[in-house]
């Protein structure tokens, strides 16, 4: 896994969510804000959709790979290390 600053690049992507290295929550991010301030991560079984603010401390985590479908294009590497 690779810290990764640009949250509005991950939106439908797998990632972790760590504060302090610990992780705090894996899953989908469901939206982000432009300046990548706060991400939310979608509802996920007993979890709620949920919103981390980078001034909190909180960093996302994700693990570059090809993914299939509409948005295969945001994980490669060249997308997200360009």
């Amino acid at each position: 896994m690779e810290h990764y600053p640009d949250w509005k690049r991950l939106i439908g992507a797998h990632v972790e969510v760590r504060r302090q290295q610990q992780l705090v929550r894996h899953g989908v991010v469901d939206d982000a804000m432009p300046d990548s301030s706060i991400v939310w991560l979608a509802a996920d079984g007993i979890n709620p959709r949920t919103m981390y603010e980078a001034a909190e401390g909180y960093s996302v985590w994700v693990e570059p790979q090809q993914l299939s479908g509409e948005a295969s294009y945001r994980m490669t590497s060249y997308q997200l290390y360009p």
